[in-house]
């Protein structure tokens, strides 16, 4: 990916209408969100979660929305260009992981009434995984889910409607911190209802424009799309060795080992996503919620990708112009999304379309706030002082989901330091993924699993997972081995299949999981087995456990998931 910093600048007059919508969506929503939440006298438990009373739809539909930011929008559309479909795996891979959190990690969450997921991991190991948890929390939320995520959408307004990057930065901020602030959980929630439809509606109306342009541009039907379209772009699976003889970046066999390792964690173990579950007024609502967010995400990859390989046709046929790189001269896909609209979308309904990106921005920003605001008051504060009355507790809340607003507007600045911001976010996870993917999977499935071996792999993994994030940077590599034996393109002494190993972000992952499995196993071996009534509280009896009982009707979580998994191998065997 080139950097966000080239998106297209050019676009043609600016209606008065969209700054309009825009300012109304922003107002409207905030006003609801305060509305909806904001309680004087309000309790720990109804600030952040909702007085566990959310039902599977708003569940579904927060997790879905705290998912899915203008980095998403902008990069699915282009990677879809660049990729092709294959990108998409990163979307439907997600309803597997979204089936585990139902069905393996929820029941005992919810039924363990824990509040956040470090509070879990102090019941299943010790006090020293729930502050390590804690603080992985907080890291990922500020530096990824807000800052980077201010930082793209300051760079898409930027080019829509001429924003300055700073006045996008601040008023986005501003709306976004006062309604999750003051109404919690439940405003957060209730407030991305109504952001997916709005979001779901921007992507279609792309989508739908966007395949109505292709006759015009000289593309009337499906098989002249499919002879304009790059050799592979409209699969979803592609084979393990490229053309060049090196491992594909996004092969089936990376997608397949490598992507749990990433969505266990971020679906499963990231209190950003999970708390809205932990929020279920029921076992079976948050169940049933998170498999409504596995049928959600079926489709941004007909909505967010698709639209990218119909804007690269398009770009192929001269009816779209996209920036390029400056260090290499080559197209920046990442112009992709603003091209599409700006050549698709008429005056006034351009307002609409950038409504949609600040409800996703702003969906995926309030999600990231109100779970620091929790882990900062219950997994810190709570624990530091147990006496913390429960209003104060709350208003600590209040007061972190300020304070982290400002650090991440502060840090969304750096954005133009990165140049591959889309395939960073997913990178940087994995320094610290494996290792807590590890921690909770062997937890929860493995009651021989003890608390020095889940320490012993939350550090020593962590640790291995920087050192290959470092070693990986290019910068840093060129430094290594000398700027004049690389490639303009070299992308890391890890990845780059020229001058380093060749190896993909993506099955790094499961080098680095073996590494965690053999610490854990081991130390587990080597220390003193945890007492096994109070395991036995946190952890299955057999990794099949979770699907015995009776089948309790058509809305059972076991028959939800059935479907779900039936419609995404049907998905699979159309675009394979």
């Amino acid at each position: 990916m080139s950097d966000f910093s080239n998106l297209l600048a050019a676009s043609s007059m600016v209606s008065w209408i969209d700054p309009v919508v825009i300012a109304v969506y922003l107002v409207g929503i905030t006003a609801f969100g305060i509305w909806i939440g904001y309680r004087r006298n309000t309790s720990s438990e109804q600030y952040f979660l909702a007085n566990k009373s959310l039902g599977w739809f708003t569940v579904g539909a927060a997790v879905f929305t705290s998912n899915i930011s203008t980095i998403h929008l902008v990069g699915l559309a282009a990677s879809g260009a660049e990729n092709g479909m294959v990108i998409g795996n990163f979307e439907w891979m997600a309803c597997f992981t979204l089936i585990a959190l139902a069905l393996v990690f929820a029941p005992f969450y919810i039924n363990s009434g824990v509040s956040t997921l470090p509070e879990f991991m102090e019941r299943r190991y010790c006090p020293q995984a729930r502050t390590f948890l804690a603080v992985i929390g907080l890291l990922g939320a500020l530096l990824i889910h807000i800052g980077i995520s201010l930082f793209a959408a300051a760079k898409v307004f930027e080019s829509f409607l001429g924003v300055p990057m700073v006045w996008t930065i601040v008023v986005l901020s501003l709306f976004t911190v006062t309604y999750t602030a003051l109404g919690g959980l439940k405003a957060v929630v209730m407030t991305e209802n109504i952001q997916v439809c709005l979001l779901l509606g921007g992507a279609a109306l792309v989508t739908v424009l966007g395949i109505r342009a292709l006759p015009g541009a000289g593309v009337p039907d499906l098989a002249s799309f499919k002879a304009a379209v790059a050799p592979g772009q409209l699969n979803m699976l592609q084979p393990i060795i490229n053309e060049h003889g090196h491992l594909n970046e996004f092969s089936w066999l990376s997608v397949l080992l490598g992507y749990p390792i990433l969505g266990i964690w971020y679906w499963c173990a990231d209190q950003t996503h999970v708390q809205r579950v932990l929020g279920a007024k029921s076992l079976k609502d948050g169940q049933n919620g998170a498999l409504f967010a596995g049928f959600l995400k079926i489709t941004p990859v007909f909505l967010m990708v698709l639209p990218g390989v119909v804007g690269y046709v398009l770009w192929q046929k001269g009816a779209i112009h996209l920036g390029q790189v400056a260090s290499t001269g080559k197209p920046d896909y990442n112009t992709m999304l603003p091209a599409l609209v700006n050549y698709l979308i008429p005056a006034g309904l351009r307002g609409l379309l950038a409504a949609s990106m600040a409800a996703a921005l702003m969906s995926c920003m309030a999600a990231a706030l109100n779970s620091c605001a929790t882990l900062i008051s219950l997994d810190i504060v709570k624990r530091v002082r147990p006496d913390t009355s429960d209003k104060r507790v709350v208003i600590i809340g209040r007061v972190s989901t300020g304070v982290i607003m400002v650090l991440a507007m502060l840090w969304s600045t750096q954005g133009e330091q990165f140049g591959t911001i889309f395939k960073a976010i997913n990178k940087i996870p994995m320094t610290f993924a494996p290792a807590v993917t590890t921690v909770f999977v062997l937890g929860l499935l493995w009651k021989r699993g003890t608390k020095q071996a889940a320490m012993a792999t939350l550090y020593l993994g962590s640790l291995i997972g920087v050192i290959y994030f470092l070693a990986d940077l290019p910068s840093l590599g060129k430094l290594i081995v000398g700027a004049g034996n690389v490639h303009k393109d070299f992308s890391g002494l890890v990845t780059d299949p020229q001058a380093g190993l060749g190896i993909p972000f993506m099955l790094v992952g499961p080098l680095l999981v073996v590494f965690c499995v053999t610490i854990y196993i081991i130390t587990s071996l080597l220390t003193p087995p945890m007492p096994a009534a109070e395991v036995a509280k946190v952890c299955w009896d057999h990794p099949l456990a979770c699907l015995r009982g009776r089948i309790s009707g058509a809305n059972d979580p076991r028959l939800v998931t059935l479907m779900l998994l039936t419609a995404v191998g049907l998905l699979y065997l159309w675009l394979h």
